[in-house]
């Protein structure tokens, strides 16, 4: 079992020795910021760009060259750590200028192995590929004679600046496409003038915006007497609308309160008299003239909207009067009949009573009520000549209290 083991381990590790030396001796690799061109001993450059990754390749046959994908930048600047010195420019109309420019160029995507083949790839004795070398030469050639196009004020106007840096764009392209490179912009970073005309330059600056200044305040007093134009016919209309509503207002408010019925009498119910001797035509035709102010449909005009709240009001109050003056004149008869009905059972209740007062049983009665309310001493004494107590002799104490004695 162990020799088993052994000879297992040995198998393992020169398969991983051979599988490494395999993959030493017969692919290439590509880093994700490169580009890979592959180049035969028998058939020289390929003619298909390597992205990045692991490519076969055969020993002593095929040799691999890397060059970067990313932008390289041109600044042609005052910054010491570039090579480029800012751009010297004789402007149109004979002045000069000095540029901070910077152009980021790169490999077009697809033409690295042209490149190789023409022989661009190799390093200079500077430490750059030639490439970046002739493109720099190419760059500062193209923008010393575009951007010499503009006259001194174009370099501070923004729209002529940027129209001949893409037009000096345009031109580098054109001349770096031979060399199988581009260039993605032309940004002007800095202008600078000369002392003199710096001075110069502000004084036109200054007019520049002076006149701008003087524009933008003409636009806004014209904008402001608009303005004032509009407020006017606005407080104008508000004013001729309030009256309008106003009158509108009271129109409605006398509708409402008299109605539209031209009555003169003032008496509760004359103005309903008139409307119901009124014609159904010019019934109509008043209707059609309320449904008109009150904004209603004519169909939906009642009796109601012709008479008025106060007619409404006053024929209520006078019917109400009407009706409490009836109902406080039955009150009081029917009282009076009902006190005179009373006082008449009473007399008779109180004849009655007498009579049976006055009866043997009603004395009685009298009688046995009164005893009722008789409290004789705690302790009593005789003297009685017949030597009988008079309060055992019950029927004549009867009839002392009956009043027969």
């Amino acid at each position: 079992m162990i020799r088993l083991l052994s000879t297992v381990s040995k198998f393992l590790v020169v398969g991983i020795l051979g599988l490494f030396l395999i993959t030493s001796l017969f692919t290439m690799q590509v880093e994700p910021n490169e580009i890979g061109v592959r180049q035969s001993a028998a058939t020289g450059v390929d003619g298909d760009d390597l992205g990045p990754g692991w490519h076969l390749r055969i020993p002593g046959v095929h040799k691999l060259i890397v060059l970067p994908s990313s932008y390289f930048m041109l600044d042609y600047t005052s910054d010491t750590k570039d090579r480029q010195k800012p751009l010297v420019i004789r402007t149109k109309d004979n002045n000069t200028v000095e540029l901070d420019v910077s152009v980021p160029v790169r490999i077009k995507p697809g033409e690295a192995h042209e490149l190789v083949a023409a022989g661009n790839h190799v390093t200079d004795s500077d430490g750059r590929y030639r490439y970046m070398r002739l493109a720099e030469e190419t760059a500062t050639s193209v923008l010393r004679e575009e951007m010499a196009a503009l006259d001194s004020v174009g370099f501070y106007s923004t729209d002529r600046r940027l129209a001949a840096s893409k037009k000096s764009l345009e031109a580098l392209n054109k001349q770096l496409a031979p060399m199988h490179v581009e260039a993605q912009a032309v940004l002007v970073r800095s202008v600078r003038y000369r002392a003199e005309f710096e001075k110069q330059l502000q004084r036109i600056q200054l007019n520049e915006q002076n006149k701008l200044l003087d524009a933008a305040s003409q636009k806004l007093a014209g904008v402001q007497q608009s303005l004032d134009n509009f407020v006017q016919g606005t407080s104008a209309q508000v004013s001729a609308r309030t009256q309008d509503w106003v009158k509108r207002q009271a129109e409605l408010e006398r509708a409402y309160q008299v109605g539209l019925l031209d009555v003169p009498d003032a008496t509760p119910g004359a103005a309903r008299a008139r409307l119901a001797a009124m014609s159904p035509d010019d019934t109509k035709t008043l209707k059609g003239e309320a449904a008109k102010i009150f904004g209603l449909d004519a169909a939906s005009v009642g009796d109601a909207y012709l008479l008025g709240i106060k007619n409404l009001q006053a024929e209520t109050l006078e019917y109400k009067n009407r009706v409490r003056a009836e109902a406080d004149a039955v009150e009081a008869r029917l009282g009076a009949e009902g006190d005179a009905m009373v006082s008449k059972v009473q007399g008779e209740y109180e004849v009655k009573l007498n009579a049976l007062l006055g009866s043997p049983s009603g004395k009685a009665y009298v009688a046995w009520k009164t005893a009722e309310n008789i409290e004789f001493a705690k302790t009593l004494s005789f003297s009685s000549a017949e030597g009988i107590p008079s309060v055992l002799r019950l029927r004549q104490f009867a009839e002392i209290f009956m009043g027969q004695r």
